[in-house]
């Protein structure tokens, strides 16, 4: 071989060479998508998603702007003179009234939009503090085994022998007097042990997960382990669940109000309040409950359609 004639690649080189090639072919040059916008990319297509969304955007909505929003004040009562205990008890729909009154001559239509802000309060703050502790057991419980484990576990199970509505029927009847802070309160304990259970399942399979062994190995301490990379890891799907969990809440809370366990002034309406105070009236005037029923019906469909369509969105599984 002559000095001008160009070196040959020796085999190692020219297999270096061929994986370098294949490797370059194989490369996406795409940049990654996050979970968070993969899933918002299925959720746009998704009409049971944005049925549900638009229930429960127009529902906080309404609820926000409902005192500037009611044409009457809801303790107001400008249709007293048109009730008549023996042959007009529930005055009807007339001009400046839709929906008529109640039987005390009050808006119906005023209650019904007050009434919503009084609901998604109920609702929000029991589901936020029923959060808030299952949060805390369910740290607790996947964060350090043993003892901690079977403790927490063994109290969130007999929890969840109880039916939810007749733990919070029993707790709200411990107190001296009802009151709305009556409902968030009982409604609020009976939701601790669903997010308690499925935090702590999601933190057990986190504690296998390479970045946590990877952790441990380097000497991190167990309490960046546990709120660096464990409960970031695992409180999405809880978040999630807490849109289910507040249809839930809503229902509960009506089933108090209408049992009589709610807030006795009535002059700040409920929509389970006004189910409760209807029931005399279901004969001769049967909307007064089917308004407020259907209310209830609505915005726990709007929150259940949209908790699904989350779960299966960011879930993993369910995705093609």
């Amino acid at each position: 071989m002559s000095p001008e004639s160009p070196q040959m690649p020796s085999y190692a080189q020219r297999r270096k060479q061929r994986i370098d090639a294949l490797a370059d072919a194989s490369i996406d040059r795409e940049p990654g998508v996050s979970l968070v916008r993969t899933a918002w990319r299925r959720l746009r297509r998704d009409p049971v998603f944005l049925i549900g969304l638009v229930i429960t955007v127009s529902f906080i909505v309404l609820a926000v702007v409902s005192p500037w929003l009611a044409p009457w004040d809801p303790a107001a009562r400008p249709l007293l003179d048109a009730v008549r205990p023996q042959s007009n008890p529930v005055p009807g729909p007339e001009a400046g009234h839709l929906l008529g009154g109640d039987d005390r001559g009050r808006d119906l239509l005023s209650r019904l939009l007050v009434g919503s802000r009084q609901t998604l309060l109920v609702g929000v703050l029991a589901t936020f503090f029923g959060l808030i502790g299952g949060l805390v057991l369910g740290t607790l419980a996947g964060a350090f085994a043993g003892w901690t484990d079977s403790l927490v576990m063994r109290i969130v199970d007999v929890m969840l022998s109880i039916p939810s509505l007749l733990l919070a029927f029993s707790l709200a009847a411990l107190a001296t007097r009802p009151s709305q802070w009556t409902l968030i309160i009982a409604i609020a304990v009976v939701q601790v042990p669903v997010f308690a259970r499925l935090l702590r399942g999601s933190m057990l399979g986190q504690r296998a997960s390479d970045h946590v062994l990877a952790a441990r190995s380097l000497g991190v301490k167990r309490r960046a382990i546990v709120f660096r990379h464990m409960l970031p890891n695992s409180v999405g799907p809880v978040i999630v669940q807490a849109t289910l969990v507040l249809a839930v809440a809503i229902i509960d809370a009506a089933a108090l109000s209408f049992l009589g366990l709610g807030n006795p002034d009535d002059r700040s309406p409920e929509w389970g309040q006004m189910l409760g105070k209807a029931q005399p009236y279901l004969g001769e005037a049967p909307h007064l409950a089917f308004y407020p029923a259907a209310c209830i019906i609505v915005v726990a469909l709007g929150f259940t359609l949209m908790g699904e369509s989350l779960r299966e969105a960011l879930d993993p599984k369910t995705r093609r």
